[in-house]
């Protein structure tokens, strides 16, 4: 169901994430008057893999999981994109088709720039290709760390570093102890194996370690972080 306007929480989303919030008031204008609302129900289909680029997308409310299906069939998440953060553009530029499907993960609210506008965006503004040129430097710096994290730290440590970007990204600061903060999205473990290369059985024996410790808390409905401070010092280590 789409809807035309953002909420407020959802406008603010936008105009605070990190890549939107240095480009001019005039840039940013222009990309809000062409963008389009969707609002999409948990588990649906936003783009699949192989479909032409159609529009340009941030993420308002909620979270995109981005993934691919190997060819047992087995579907494998790569990255969940947050509230703020804007994807697809790297089809827009060179034409190719979608690389990977990207699905609803939670009831979540997209802002959409389709194509025509994006170009016409492109060709008014200067300003816009070396905004553009930031966020796929930023991408790939953050990609590049990623393949590096998986090489060189243990399990732990890249467990412990995912923990506090979901902190960041999802935080919830607990009412009845402000040392906690649970996290909002709600991950399988499974799910959040996939993110760190590793299978369900490790990861799950890795949170068990951390909740002995008291530095997180497994509760049904997700994950609450009990000691912040600990994890970022497992997340320095640099060896097994």
């Amino acid at each position: 169901m789409d809807e035309p306007i953002l909420t407020v929480d959802e406008r603010a989303a936008i105009n605070t994430g990190r890549w939107f919030s240095s480009l001019s008031p005039s840039l940013r204008h222009d990309i809000l008057r062409s963008a389009y609302v969707k609002r999409c129900r948990d588990g649906e289909l936003i783009t699949a893999r192989g479909d032409p680029p159609e529009d340009w997308i941030a993420c308002a409310k909620g979270a995109v999981r981005v993934s691919s299906t190997s060819i047992s069939g087995k579907q494998i998440t790569f990255a969940y994109v947050e509230p703020g953060v804007w994807f697809g553009d790297t089809a827009m530029f060179d034409g190719d088709n979608r690389t990977h499907d990207a699905y609803a993960h939670g009831d979540t609210t997209l802002l959409c720039v389709a194509k025509a506008d994006f170009h016409k965006i492109l060709a008014t503004h200067a300003e816009m290709s070396e905004a553009m040129l930031r966020l796929q430097a930023r991408r790939i710096r953050l990609l590049f760390g990623l393949v590096e994290d998986l090489n060189t730290l243990p399990l732990r440590a890249r467990l412990a570093k995912q923990l506090l970007h979901l902190v960041r990204s999802y935080g919830v600061a607990s009412l009845g102890d402000g040392n906690e903060t649970r996290i909002g999205l709600q991950l399988a473990q499974e799910e959040l194996a996939h993110l760190l290369g590793a299978s369900r059985q490790r990861v799950n024996q890795e949170l068990k370690s951390m909740e002995r410790d008291q530095h997180i808390r497994i509760e049904p409905g997700g994950l609450v972080v009990r000691n912040r401070e600990a994890l970022m010092r497992i997340a320095s280590a640099e060896t097994d």
